[in-house]
């Protein structure tokens, strides 16, 4: 997902009547939708879900909609007009309230279930039935599939209202959160990095929910206050939403035989994963079991290039448990994530996230949401004892795939044909001690500098003369790996579209979400434009004021340093 998408010299699609010949809903037509649901959608109060894959669900529309943003950039991937964003009945569809669409789409969405595991370890304690059978997507409702510009996408409107998965909430996303995902999703893609996109953001005008946040200028770690927050819906667009919590729900009900259909029903969703996000990758003339092999192969490449990706630009996501990793391996909710500044390899923004989600973590993070993947697609394999071997030695080299995957990323930072271990492992240790920021220093590190006064500039610290001597001795020693016969003016070219420029700063993202809530938009379509050319210099200007180091009065700071998960 994160190569360059094939653009549409004119867009095709010009009215919302065009668009809706467009559905094709491979989900709903394939699988089997919850017994116990009603046939037209309205399902809105939290219960448990037993069986089925999906259940109808119609989104609760926001009162007063208004336009906030689009994705112009996607919206051409799509080859879709931009003058659609704002067409009353595209605006009604994507603000929630779906009867504005006609033939042959839908009249009603669909929402799924999924279980939680973390770290490999299963949970229902936070079920409110106390089964597992009330996780799922609580405000999340896809509301249309088709094939667009040659390609299957699948588009979810976040906060569209409660659905069965709810737990008693109110099935809604604050402003603040939709604007987080709505820029850094396109950040993301424009950084190179396998995610899920954003087509709109609309918000409500008049209709606003209570959400704990913190107080201006608060040192809290946890919220203090109550915050009347507008409510929100933007729509995230991915080949599909499938989950591998979502493949681990439907495992567990096979291992406990809670219905007659359980493995059945966990065989059709695997065979629908590999349609809908391998089948270029997967020849169909295999038999299953080898497909399945092959799933295995692909995923993990897919996962181990993912989190190196992430460490590359310095994204951390916070809450990477199963029913948070995409099972066609992209990046995927972004409710607590964060983007490293001062340079910590511990560095967790989100309060709840602890060591375990931390920056270098993730990779263990990644193993363990593999090794619920493999253990629930292993089932399938039971029978079948050769390719079963081979799909558990594909499990086996997962940490050394993960390692492999890191190395060759640190390499290509750093401009190396290979990795080396002790210039990386000084380097890890002179950054940590002077506490550069990480975007920063690779930046000014891409010019390929002789002397290493020109990395200050990435430094929250001063250094003494020693530390600045071990600094030199690193930067020789670099020098003459990175350079010997190579082009240098070619090196740092290939340095400078590894090493992005422009990052995400939540510091300069509280303001944007800080104004929209009073009725202005100009730094949110600013933030956007800059985000979505991470490795351009751009402007002076822009260079100025996005190409700086975290003041100091952000340090430590609620709703800036670290927050809760709290949208």
């Amino acid at each position: 997902m994160s190569s360059p998408s094939k653009l549409s010299a004119e867009p095709r699609v010009t009215t919302f009547d065009e668009f809706v010949q467009l559905a094709d809903y491979s989900l709903m037509d394939t699988l089997n939708a919850d017994p116990d649901a009603t046939v037209d959608g309205d399902d809105h109060r939290a219960r448990q879900v037993f069986s089925g894959h999906f259940v109808p669900v119609k989104p609760t529309l926001i009162a007063e909609p208004e336009y906030i943003a689009h994705s112009s950039t996607f919206f051409k991937e799509l080859g879709l007009s931009d003058e659609l964003a704002f067409d009353e009945k595209f605006r009604q569809v994507f603000s929630g309230d779906i009867s504005a669409a006609n033939d042959p789409m839908h009249p009603f969405g669909w929402a799924t279930g999924y279980a939680l595991s973390i770290y490999g370890t299963e949970y229902i304690q936070n079920c409110p039935f106390g089964t597992g059978n009330g996780y799922g997507d609580g405000r999340a409702i896809s509301i249309f599939e088709g094939i667009i510009n040659g390609d299957r996408w699948e588009m979810q409107l976040k906060g569209g209202g409660p659905t069965p998965y709810c737990r008693g909430a109110d099935g809604r996303a604050v402003l603040r959160s939709s604007v987080r995902e709505f820029l850094a999703q396109e950040h993301m893609h424009a950084l190179g990095v396998p995610t899920s996109r954003s087509l709109t953001l609309y918000v409500s005008k008049s209709e606003t929910i209570k959400r704990p946040w913190y107080s201006q200028d608060s040192y809290s770690y946890e919220p203090d206050i109550l915050i009347d927050n507008p409510v929100a819906i933007a729509t995230r667009v991915a080949p599909s939403f499938l989950r591998v919590g979502q493949l681990e729900l439907f495992a567990r009900r096979a291992r406990s035989n809670s219905h007659p259909k359980a493995l059945e029903e966990l065989h059709m969703i695997v065979s629908h994963l590999i349609e809908r996000e391998y089948k270029s990758e997967i020849n169909q003339n295999l038999s299953f079991a080898d497909q399945l092999v092959e799933l295995a192969k692909l995923f993990r490449q897919r996962l181990t290039t993912l989190v190196a990706n992430w460490v590359r630009v310095g994204y951390c996501q916070g809450n990477f448990n199963s029913d948070n990793c995409a099972a066609g391996g992209f990046t995927l909710d972004y409710g607590p994530f964060g983007f490293c500044e001062k340079f910590d390899p511990w560095f967790q923004p989100w309060t709840g996230g602890g060591e375990k989600f931390s920056f270098f973590n993730q990779s263990t993070a990644a193993e363990a949401n593999f090794h619920m993947f493999w253990k629930t697609v292993r089932l399938l394999l039971e029978e079948n004892t050769e390719s079963l071997e081979a799909f558990d030695q594909v499990r086996r080299g997962f940490a050394k795939a993960m390692q492999a995957q890191l190395q060759k990323m640190w390499a290509a930072k750093l401009g190396l044909t290979e990795f080396n271990l002790e210039l990386f492992k000084t380097l890890m240790e002179l950054m940590t001690e002077s506490e550069v920021d990480y975007t920063i220093f690779f930046r000014e590190l891409s010019h390929i500098p002789e002397d290493i006064s020109a990395l200050k500039k990435s430094f929250y610290t001063d250094t003494s003369p020693q530390v600045d001597e071990q600094w030199q001795a690193w930067l020789n020693n670099w020098r003459n790996l990175a350079i010997k016969d190579s082009d240098l003016a070619e090196i740092s070219t290939q340095m400078k579209q590894t090493n992005p420029k422009y990052t995400w700063r939540e510091w300069l993202i509280v303001p944007a979400y800080q104004q929209a809530m009073q009725g202005e938009y100009a730094l949110v379509r600013e933030l956007q434009e800059v985000l979505s050319h991470p490795y351009d210099e751009q402007s002076e200007e822009v260079e100025d004021k996005y190409y700086r180091l975290r003041p100091k009065a952000f340090f430590n700071t609620g709703g800036v340093s670290h927050y809760s998960c709290s949208s």
